[in-house]
């Protein structure tokens, strides 16, 4: 049985070790570097498929868990699994790194046997904190994810990246600090670094209040919510095509996998009285920064500003579930409402991972990403335009795309929470067809803008292929997310189990 092998741990250490061996490869031979961390990264997705053929959807525990000790002295473990909360995730890891270094492979020149190391690396980490269940192991792997990243921007990136890096770190870094001395309370309250071990343990509201706080603060830059969101832009401004695809489409969702994995198991009775705090500053990342994102001039920071605009409905649809549940007329709104938000994070991913890569495609030919310079792309790249187009309606909720899936189930969960979060939250379908419409008309329609816009070449083959793979898993998801809701559904319900019962002692 596959089951009974470690395929968790083949999903981690297959990209960080074939990320070394890449890097030991060299720059001499660069394609044989290209071509080792392919083969690298389609190995590491084929090894992780069977995390989705031969799981359960019906089980409730975890699954494909391995468990050794690790530093026994202080009960840290070697511990992983998954259920059908993070498996997406890594799946959603393993396929977009693929189309990565697909989409890096001739635009770079630069130390690039470097730079696939630095992804296949990241790979791997990103994996391991979806299937850490271990709080010093989890720690681990999240703070090391921001040293490849580091390095991806800090090397690979544009004038501003020396500020736009040491911005990022210390955002995201700093804000993990109190996460750290929460993990190490909880240890010395249990005796262990078990998170489902945290999950079951009974504490008095104050420790909740404390200890959400805490995990808030880190979880909160990484989504990021307003008002910790200020890093995003520059980094992805000042990042290469690859660092902006792989923030946008997986480092922003271990934001959200941690309110799941953390905040709302260990302290639910602290996320029900804090629920309005999450649903307010969820509500002002998608109105507010919406409005801000349609005054952007540069196309990368539009659509840096639409991502932190799309994870407020993640967010929203988490942390309505308490209102719901008060609500004896919501009828089983709460799982629509969490279903939704995991929805939106993988349609995120792949909707955030084609925008990206459409900017990068027109910046390789005329080497900006203002909007200004461009003008009547279709006239000398129809295909680049259909595809630009296309992502385009799916980043505004497009019905038949994902990009529509997720938010309306938040809508209609929110609908049941309050008629007025499902109001503000439907906004987003005027303000996100707004910054998106104007965004499209002043790049793709229209005569051509200037000689250089005239002369950009079309798409190669290398590029249609990863625009495709895309669009199909845009479509896909948006015209049959069953098979998608259908293994999150079991984990979520259990979820919500957990949550409506209160942990204080006594």
């Amino acid at each position: 049985m596959l089951a009974d092998l470690p395929l968790l741990s083949f999903t981690i250490w297959t990209p960080i070790i074939g990320g070394f061996l890449v890097l030991m490869s060299g720059d001499k031979t660069p394609n044989v570097s290209r071509w080792l961390a392919l083969f690298v990264a389609v190995l590491t997705f084929v090894i992780s498929l069977p995390l989705y053929s031969d799981f359960d959807s019906q089980q409730v525990a975890m699954q494909f868990v391995e468990r050794a000790s690790w530093i026994s002295q202080f009960n840290i473990e070697y511990y992983l699994g998954v259920d059908g909360i993070s498996m997406p995730l890594i799946l959603l890891t393993t396929f977009i790194t693929i189309l990565v270094l697909i989409a890096g492979w001739e635009v770079i020149q630069s130390k690039p046997s470097q730079y696939m190391a630095a992804f296949l690396i990241m790979e791997g980490i990103m994996v391991g904190v979806f299937s850490a269940l271990d709080g010093v192991l989890f720690y681990v792997f999240w703070e090391a994810m921001l040293i490849p990243m580091f390095l991806i921007i800090g090397i690979w990136g544009g004038p501003n990246r020396v500020y736009a890096t040491i911005k990022f770190f210390l955002y995201t870094f700093l804000g993990s600090v109190l996460m750290l001395v929460a993990l190490i309370y909880m240890y010395y309250q249990s005796g262990s670094f078990d998170v489902l071990g945290f999950q079951r343990m009974p504490l008095n509201m104050t420790e909740q209040v404390l200890i959400f706080l805490a995990f808030l603060l880190a979880f909160a830059v990484k989504v990021p919510m307003w008002p910790v969101h200020t890093w995003l832009p520059d980094a992805h401004v000042e990042a290469p095509t690859g660092g902006s695809v792989i923030l946008a489409a997986i480092m922003l969702k271990i934001g959200g996998y941690g309110f799941l994995r953390f905040s709302l198991p260990i302290t639910p009775d602290a996320s029900r009285e804090l629920d309005w705090l999450m649903i307010s500053l969820s509500l002002v990342a998608v109105v507010y920064i919406g409005f801000v994102a349609l005054v952007q001039k540069d196309m990368k920071k539009l659509i840096a500003y639409s991502s932190i605009s799309h994870m407020g409905f993640v967010t929203l649809g988490f942390f309505t579930v308490f209102m719901i549940a008060a609500n004896s007329q919501a009828n089983g709104g709460e799982l629509l409402g969490m279903s939704g938000g995991m929805v939106q994070m993988v349609s995120h991913g792949f909707i955030s991972a084609a925008m990206f890569l459409c900017v990068g495609v027109m910046y390789d030919r005329l080497h900006s990403r203002m909007i200004k310079d461009y003008g009547g792309v279709v006239n000398s790249m129809p295909i680049f335009a259909a595809f630009f187009v296309f992502f385009a309606m799916a980043n505004a909720g497009l019905p038949g795309t994902s990009g529509f899936v997720g938010e309306f189930m938040v809508i209609i969960a929110s609908f049941r929470a309050d008629i007025w979060f499902a109001v503000l939250a439907a906004t987003t379908l005027i303000i996100g067809a707004a910054y998106t419409l104007w965004m499209v008309k002043r790049v793709v329609f229209g005569e051509a803008g200037n000689e250089a816009v005239a002369t950009m070449k079309d798409l190669n083959k290398r590029e249609v292929l990863v625009l495709s793979t895309l669009l199909f898993a845009v479509l896909a998801l948006g015209l049959s997310p069953a098979p998608l809701i259908d293994v999150m559904n079991t984990s979520i319900e259990n979820l919500l189990s957990h949550i409506v019962i209160s942990k204080i002692p006594g």
